[in-house]
């Protein structure tokens, strides 16, 4: 699959192993062992969250409190929570023990109980085995694990290949698995995948079952899908016989480097293989579903992909670099704002910043609110681009290249750009950062009827802020 585009950005978009050893007395749990009734018994802290790439069944889950030496440097202690196993629905509840403060370091072991729920549509492929079809149980092999941290005064803690990612790259900090090392990473696997900020933070759902949630967000959705492409790689490559694999490979690559390949060598999972597997996912998953609120949020999460995707593909054709911390470039294009309506609305956008004054010199920017479509694909596209969703809007961009005061403003004195956006041309009260000036596009989505205004500012590596641009507006 390839796709060729403009760099873009996502809803909320901001800018940006140590293994617990589990004695073999655990291989002897079984399902009759209760959750529930084992951690009522013992003080402590509450430790929960879900086990998810699809639902993950009857693993081995344990936690320890991340605490510093006295160099500073952050590792698990030795007073691990008593184990549990992880519900029919993936989910877990253990108590830690001591007070509820500080972080925690929760891991998920598999053993030949453990079954994992076939995530990939239509379905899952097995090493010298039969497919198993979507929503079925499979068997994981005992070398699979999963990671995840959190704060264990205000987070529950969810365990997932994103997850497990970001703890690898918090490893590498000088501290450790420092609180401070752990946000950041965990927002830098966000950027890696285009998701919003604290999406690895959201409750992951079963893609399985989407018709029985209820509500749940295009954000939440985006999650759960960029975990099913793990699986797929194995589906799609002769190279990968188990989600393991795919995973090792990863976590390698992000020990060694700190991030992960863009395109790809032959040998290494590359960022643009997930992504482009995402965007099938979710091209495939809203023939599963029955309600129409939630396949259009599967257009919304499939159009985030094909975005993302141009977006490297972009920064590849760009770079002699075949690696990428956060998927942007230094350049920008012009482009339009796809509103999805039959009104056009033309506007010349500031964003140039001033350093000394906080100024905007209102050249430099077209954006637009034009109908909608879906695009052609070229000769090397094999997926036709989504249209955009009728509740959400496209907005593009130029970036600006002279300050008010006629001084020319470079691309790496741009730190980013802010959108406001509101009912009312007076009143734009919701606004979204975006923390990479190579970032030209934005896809606002889950708006309500009526007509909705929008303007932006650019932000300088100083601190300054525009003022704002003009207008441009689209009817949901």
């Amino acid at each position: 699959m390839s796709y060729r585009g403009k760099k873009t950005a996502k809803q909320g978009l901001l800018a940006l192993s140590v293994s617990l050893l589990l004695s073999g007395c655990l291989k002897d749990m079984t399902a009759s062992d209760s959750n529930t009734v084992t951690q009522a018994q013992e003080p402590g802290v509450e430790v929960a969250g879900a086990a998810m790439k699809g639902v993950i069944q009857k693993g081995i889950v344990t936690a320890s409190r991340l605490r510093a030496d006295n160099t500073g440097y952050y590792s698990p202690d030795r007073l691990a929570a008593k184990p549990v196993l992880t519900g029919d629905d993936g989910s877990y509840d253990l108590r830690l023990r001591g007070k509820a403060d500080g972080w925690a370091l929760v891991e998920l072991q598999a053993d030949g109980s453990t079954r994992m729920i076939c995530d990939v549509v239509p379905r899952c492929d097995q090493a010298g085995a039969d497919p198993v079809a979507f929503g079925q149980p499979m068997p994981l092999d005992n070398s699979f694990s999963l990671r995840g941290a959190g704060d264990l005064i205000t987070e529950t803690v969810h365990l997932t290949p994103l997850t497990h990612l970001a703890v690898t790259l918090a490893e590498r900090s000088a501290n450790g698995l420092s609180p401070e090392a752990l946000s950041e990473a965990y927002q830098a696997v966000e950027s890696w995948f285009g998701l919003s900020s604290g999406a690895l933070r959201l409750a992951p759902p079963d893609l399985t079952r989407l018709d029985d949630l209820g509500s749940i967000s295009a954000d939440a959705l985006q999650v759960a899908i960029a975990n099913a492409a793990f699986l797929a790689l194995v589906n799609d490559s002769s190279r990968w016989n188990t989600i393991s694999e795919v995973l090792d490979n990863m976590t390698s690559q992000i020990a060694a480097n700190g991030r992960i390949d863009i395109m790809g060598d032959g040998v290494n999972v590359a960022l643009s293989d997930l992504v482009s597997a995402a965007a099938l996912q979710s091209s495939e998953l809203q023939a599963t579903v029955e309600s129409s609120v939630i396949s259009q949020k599967l257009v919304v999460v499939e159009y985030r992909n094909v975005q993302r995707f141009k977006t490297i593909a972009d920064v590849y054709a760009e770079s002699d670099s075949v690696v990428a911390d956060t998927g942007g470039s230094t350049d920008s294009s012009t482009g339009t704002v796809d509103g999805g309506s039959d009104t056009i609305s033309e506007t010349n956008t500031g964003g140039a910043v001033d350093q000394t004054t906080d100024n905007t010199d209102a050249t430099g920017t077209d954006t637009e609110v034009v109908d909608g479509g879906t695009s052609e694909p070229t000769a090397t596209d094999t997926v036709q681009e989504p249209a955009v969703p009728a509740n959400a809007a496209l907005l593009s961009w130029t970036a600006p290249l002279t300050r008010e005061n006629g001084q020319s403003l470079s691309m790496g004195e741009i730190a980013g750009f802010e959108v406001v956006y509101g009912t009312s041309p007076d009143k734009l009260d919701q606004s979204l950062a975006i923390g990479d000036a190579s970032v030209d596009e934005l896809l606002v989505d889950e708006l309500t009827e009526g007509t909705w205004y929008f303007a932006m500012r650019t932000l300088d590596t100083d601190g300054n802020r525009s003022s704002l641009s003009e207008i441009v507006y689209k009817q949901i």
